[in-house]
């Protein structure tokens, strides 16, 4: 017998079906709800309403657990690459040795860019923000990479997924390189897919780069933290759009401008510019935590707290834990990650951020990674678009294949003025 929930209105009593997850989530269905009643719900941020049913990612922000198709990101974040990882997502098992052989090569023979887009690189002013960037290129590879009719709708749909999945490491340092005025360093066929971006990024002819087992690690272990987080902004975004029909490009291209603000793909940029502000304030944290408790005062401490988990980021820990490995390993003292563990230290005691479930987020530590590794502060976003990028393919997929797929158009209450006539412009006050 399905479960239901009553909704009383004018007199009249309204049957509404719960769904249940694997999980045990319950859910209200009110997709007929404006049909049989003429009601809409109200939901700003749409922070208790589900826009779909999905077997890719399961959060739970009370206890912390953040798992991809069923396995624990610890686990992952331990054991697999990024590669792995993201064809788990894509494809929803972890794959035999041969798939992901088969699945490396893809990448590897998608790894080169069209040479006619380095002149949209250098179009962009030499100040461009690389996300800016990255979104543009993103949505013009449909223009160099159109479909082509004789391969099966398979066959082209795994392959733009292995195309943006290899190319988007390439235009990333790409923008890099060309915002330095450096020479771009092309892909190279012997190396995988973390230790290739890191290449290309740093190498130089007059010094060589040195591929660090540990920091490949690193970038391995950071790209996986952030390869899916069920319906958060970016992904809402690439669902939404692609609800149209438009192509993966179009819709990861949206994901990409969603992902740039300091709210959800900047906050580890974020994090870093208000450790270098108390940094060069003396180091002193009681005005900034002062500030923080100020309910009037705007400032905000970057890396606390987070929509849905109300208990430690479980990215966070492991996180934390590359940081201290990838600065040992590089021999760095970094005065922003002893601030850092001083403000945690302290907010985990003080019962304002524990009442409020102000705790350290993944952002509060992967930016100081990306700093030890050397990825310049504008780039972190872009970081955070190469790891989400094999979520958002996963998502599209999903939404692609629902059979309960709808355009997406949300509702809204109006509350302007009624109706009223037009005013010729010279009768108006």
């Amino acid at each position: 017998m399905v479960k239901t929930a009553k909704l009383i209105f004018d007199g009249k009593t309204f049957e509404l079906p719960i769904v249940t997850g694997t999980e045990g989530e319950k859910a209200i269905d009110i997709s007929n709800l404006r049909a049989e009643t003429g009601l809409i719900t109200l939901d700003p941020g749409y922070a208790n309403t589900g826009s779909c049913k999905s077997s890719i990612t399961f959060m739970d922000g009370e206890k912390g657990i953040l798992r991809y198709r069923g396995i624990p990101v610890e686990q992952l974040a331990e054991h697999s690459r990024f590669v792995e990882t993201a064809y788990l997502l894509i494809n929803g098992e972890l794959p035999t040795r041969e798939a992901l052989s088969r699945f490396s090569g893809l990448l590897n023979d998608h790894s080169l860019v069209h040479e006619d887009m380095r002149a949209f690189f250098e179009k962009f002013p030499r100040g461009a923000h690389p996300m800016c960037i990255l979104a543009s290129m993103v949505n013009a590879l449909r223009a160099f990479y159109p479909e082509i009719p004789e391969r099966t709708e398979e066959e082209e749909v795994n392959i733009t997924f292995s195309r943006l999945l290899s190319k988007i490491r390439t235009l990333a340092a790409m923008s890099y390189r060309i915002s330095l005025g450096h020479k771009v360093v092309y892909p190279r066929h012997d190396l995988c897919y973390c230790a290739n971006f890191l290449n290309m990024m740093f190498d130089s002819p007059v010094r060589p780069y040195t591929i660090d087992d540990d920091i490949v690690k690193a970038l391995n272990v950071f790209l996986i933290l952030h390869a899916d987080h069920e319906q958060n902004s970016s992904t809402a975004a690439v669902r939404l759009v692609g609800s149209s029909r438009v192509n993966l490009y179009a819709a990861i291209s949206a994901g990409i401008a969603a992902l740039w603000g300091p709210l959800h793909g900047g906050a580890n940029q974020a994090v870093v510019e208000m450790l270098q502000e108390i940094h060069d304030c003396g180091g002193d944290l009681a005005p900034f935590l002062s500030r923080a408790k100020d309910k009037n005062d705007p400032f905000r401490l970057m890396g606390f707290g987070h929509r849905v988990y109300k208990t430690y980021d479980p990215r966070a820990r492991i996180m934390k834990k590359m940081c201290d490995i990838v600065l040992k390993k590089l021999k760095q003292k970094d005065p922003l990650l002893d601030i850092a563990k001083r403000l945690e230290e302290i907010a985990l005691k003080d019962s304002y951020f524990i009442d409020h479930h102000l705790y350290p987020n993944v952002d509060f530590y992967s930016g100081i990674v990306l700093r030890a590794i050397g990825i310049p502060l504008n780039m972190f976003p872009v970081m955070f678009a190469i790891g989400r990028l094999p979520g958002w393919i996963s998502q599209w997929k999903e939404s692609h294949e629902d059979a309960d797929w709808r355009l997406h158009r949300p509702r809204q209450v109006y509350i302007g003025l009624k109706q009223r006539d037009y005013v010729p412009v010279d009768e108006r006050g």
